[in-house]
């Protein structure tokens, strides 16, 4: 009984350490939370699709989670003020990705740095050779994310694309969670379908190389690039995504965790 005792109590301590933890980290960024209003709703169903084919349970589940998100990452503007567009478009990008996994946190960000546009590997934004338009920090960058707000914006505005910046850097650090960024997220692929999905990203990785695929080319640079590219195509034209490769897009809908 006293064993039994001394469990309940040490379970007790380490739920209120994690309350606590938790307290403290959003005190500490002091982060305002601002609820979503009429016009946030506005920008929602104006500019992200996933959103918009939520029921109304689900949209409000969705915002929910949007201002959790805000309430523990920092969004800091370099020579920009960040606007409340920003705010969304960053969140709901958050989002989208781990939408069907209510218990996600992303443990692994702390700060978004948004540059007005592009950069260079040395975050100029001069110069010719600013070609990054978001990445996933590391070194002195842990834990941080940087992203271009031009391309951001773009990544949304464009109902054509099916690129989007900001949801391929979240799916990287989806991705890097298990600490490795491979393509192979293991908190999304069970065990079973681990060697099915190295196949499958190898086919069509193989497949982009001949240029016999209209998957961005930049997919084919390595494992965890394609699974970030594949991943934007199936949340920004998935009706074009299951016409066009329908084994990819059914295994995407398993690994994201919608099933309907």
């Amino acid at each position: 009984m006293r064993e039994i005792v001394y469990l309940l109590a040490a379970f007790a301590g380490a739920c209120m350490l994690v309350w606590s933890i938790r307290v403290i980290r959003r005190r500490r960024r002091n982060i305002p939370i601002h609820p979503i209003q009429l016009q946030d709703r506005e920008v929602l169903e104006n500019y992200v699709l996933f959103y918009t084919k939520l029921t109304e349970k689900e949209k409000i589940a969705f915002e929910y989670r949007m201002l959790d998100f805000l309430s523990t990452t920092t969004i800091t503007g370099i020579n920009i003020e960040v606007e409340r567009m920003d705010e969304l478009l960053i969140a709901a990008s958050a989002i989208i990705p781990i939408f069907h996994f209510p218990w996600w946190r992303y443990i692994n960000l702390h700060e978004i740095l948004l540059y007005p546009a592009p950069f260079d590997h040395a975050f100029n934004q001069e110069g010719e050779e600013r070609t990054i338009a978001g990445m996933v920090g590391d070194g002195p960058y842990q834990n941080m994310m940087i992203l271009s707000r031009h391309d951001l914006r773009y990544g949304f505005m464009n109902r054509d694309s099916k690129s989007n910046t900001a949801i391929h850097e979240f799916v990287h650090l989806i991705d890097k969670s298990d600490g490795a960024v491979d393509g192979l997220p293991e908190a999304l692929i069970a065990q079973p379908y681990v060697i099915p999905w190295l196949t499958l990203m190898q086919e069509n990785i193989e497949k982009i190389r001949n240029a016999e695929s209209d998957i961005n080319p930049y997919g084919a640079t390595n494992q965890a690039e394609f699974f970030a590219v594949a991943s934007e195509y199936f949340f920004e034209q998935p009706d074009q995504l299951e016409e066009k490769h329908p084994e990819l897009f059914h295994v995407l809908k398993k690994i994201f965790g919608n099933h309907q």
